[in-house]
């Protein structure tokens, strides 16, 4: 089946009516120049990001966690076991249409991104172990995500046969390169990294308002379509069950607490960038509908809940007694 027989099937689900749950998102009529740009610049968000991410890796590092492999199998099991698990489960209970489950599907079989990385210092997590981790469930996304779709996907009516692969495949593909690119300059000119990070952030921040505003003016009449129960609750309870479940996975495996800390960030934290790129590129608008927006409605709540948690976490050092007191304290009661 082409590609061009996957959309036609999506399609047709939504013109036969053949949806359960809440509806049609309707279609999406964006001009092709705006979409062709909105897709240009979500590439150069993606791109940016993972030089930028490729500049903080160390071979060394992660050699070093190659070689003791624990913490890096455990996050990598509970990135792709419980996400793509809990987003197939609250796309069943909230009896979601088959283009809302596929783009909850993409967003829960992502790999993690560079969000982790900054809340998992904000939580004093092992940083070295977050990195490698972003690095090595980018490279076994390109493997695991399109498995984990096709699995998943099975238990949609429609959707066997509906989600394009190449695309995905492809755009998994554009993400490893630029990250690799990222650790060769940090490897072999280190002295540029700052220079190469400093830089993207800007291009990032540009880049993204670009997108934005873009983005408002091409989904202007439809936006409130996905402002719905079903797709807030989704966006909510997500990254909630990651961080919990992946810091209860880690303390059952007996990881030390500052590993359950970054793998809690790891499991939570989905690399956004990649998941929008994916809806936009891999599908067209008239398919997707304003649903590529859902990635941005899932990355305000992911960040409003991992700084929640952040912030419990700071509060609980600040007010906790200090370890060496709290000796001093019981053998002078005892």
């Amino acid at each position: 089946m082409n590609a061009t027989d996957v959309y036609k099937g999506i399609v047709n689900i939504y013109n036969e009516g053949n949806i359960s749950g809440n509806g049609s998102m309707g279609v999406l009529n964006i001009p092709y120049s705006l979409n062709k740009t909105i897709n240009i610049f979500s590439m150069i968000i993606l791109f940016i990001t993972m030089i930028s991410i490729g500049c903080t890796m160390e071979i060394s590092k992660i050699k070093t966690h190659l070689l003791k492999p624990k913490g890096v199998a455990i996050a990598l099991l509970a990135q792709f076991g419980i996400m793509p698990l809990t987003a197939f489960c609250l796309a069943k209970i909230l009896q979601m249409d088959p283009i809302k489950a596929v783009t909850v599907l993409i967003s829960g079989c992502c790999p993690g991104g560079n969000l982790s990385n900054i809340f998992s210092l904000a939580i004093k997590g092992d940083m070295n172990l977050s990195i490698v981790m972003t690095t090595c469930s980018s490279i076994a996304a390109l493997g695991l995500m399109p498995l984990l779709l096709y699995i998943f996907c099975q238990g949609f009516a429609g959707l066997e046969n509906a989600v394009p692969y190449v695309g995905i495949i492809t755009a998994l593909m554009l993400t490893l390169a630029p990250c690799a690119v990222g650790i060769a300059i940090n490897h072999y000119r280190p002295n540029y990294s700052p220079v190469v990070k400093k830089v993207g952030l800007s291009i990032l921040i540009i880049s993204s308002i670009i997108v934005f505003i873009l983005s408002a003016i091409a989904v202007k009449d439809v936006l409130w379509m996905i402002l719905t129960p079903d797709v807030l609750s989704v966006a909510a309870l997500m990254p909630l069950i990651g961080f919990t479940l992946g810091y209860v996975m880690s303390v059952i495996c007996r990881l030390s607490p500052q590993c359950s800390r970054t793998i809690s960030m790891e499991t939570g934290c989905q690399n956004i960038q990649l998941c929008v790129v994916i809806l936009k590129v891999a599908f067209p608008p008239q398919v997707i509908g304003p649903l590529f927006l859902f990635p941005l409605i899932y990355m305000t709540l992911q960040c409003t809940e991992a700084l929640l948690l952040a912030l419990c976490f700071r509060c609980y050092q600040t007010f906790k007694p200090p370890a060496e007191d709290a000796r001093i304290y019981s053998s002078v009661v005892v």
